[in-house]
């Protein structure tokens, strides 16, 4: 039993190894929550969150870009649009052309998507947030054929989020039809080196103010972007779904 524990032990320590040897690059596809909006330094996002919280678990020699921008849907990182998906690819051209290693995109996205009005496209009906999602998805694997894809699901807000745009409950019920359609993209991509995470980061937000930047609506205060705290709290939850595909790639 002792050999065996040794043994085991090893093994830790050589994929430990290896996922610290391998340099990894991530390109972060996102929102205003992935940007790190409302907070005083975006060096304090939870995308740097989540870098910082791997970087705790082993994995070293990472480098980034953060690709979030305020009020994007899945509609605006569509390629068709041709706005925000080159940029995308051009970050990840440059990671790959300056650091080498694995590449991996991480797509957080719905928010948005979810509003009743103001953002691009929105609303967006969950079939076709599956249809939006999945066309990223196979753009960037067809342009990048070696790299890995993290799904990450949208976490909560108040139903009296309305700033420019109106979500109210209304989104917010949108929003959680989202989950399932998810659930059915992980499914999709099974056995590929595409993963979606839980709905356990929603789950955890859900009425916690204090994660959040009190804000000033049309209807009143709301809870939308994760002040540091829940900055931090995201990344640790981001990185958790990241981790399974570092180390993973072809």
């Amino acid at each position: 039993m002792r050999k065996f524990l040794i043994i085991i032990m090893a093994l830790v320590g050589f994929v430990s190894s290896a996922m610290a040897a391998r340099p990894v690059n991530i390109v972060f596809i996102g929102n205003s929550i992935t940007f790190g909006a409302t907070l005083e330094n975006q060096a304090k996002s939870a995308a740097t969150r989540a870098v910082e919280s791997l970087e705790s678990r082993g994995v070293g020699d990472i480098m980034f870009s953060n690709c979030g921008v305020c009020g994007a849907t899945t509609v605006d990182f569509l390629p068709a649009t041709s706005t925000l998906f080159p940029k995308a690819v051009e970050a990840a051209e440059n990671l790959e052309k300056t650091h080498g290693g694995q590449l991996v995109f991480q797509i957080s996205l719905g928010t948005n998507d979810s509003a009743c009005t103001g953002p691009l496209g929105s609303p967006v009906l969950p079939q076709q947030y599956y249809t939006n999602l999945k066309v990223i998805i196979d753009s960037l694997l067809e342009t990048f054929p070696e790299a890995s894809v993290v799904v990450q699901y949208p976490i909560w807000y108040s139903p009296t989020t309305y700033n420019g745009a109106m979500y109210l409950k209304a989104g917010l019920d949108r929003l959680c039809s989202y989950m399932p359609v998810l659930d059915k993209l992980g499914e999709a991509y099974s056995g590929k080196n595409v993963v979606t995470g839980s709905i356990a980061a929603y789950d955890f937000f859900k009425d916690k103010a204090e994660l959040f930047t009190v804000e000033e609506g049309n209807a009143g205060l709301f809870y939308l972007h994760p002040n540091e705290d829940g900055a931090k709290k995201l990344g640790e939850f981001w990185a958790d779904n990241l981790i399974k595909v570092i180390g993973a790639g072809k």
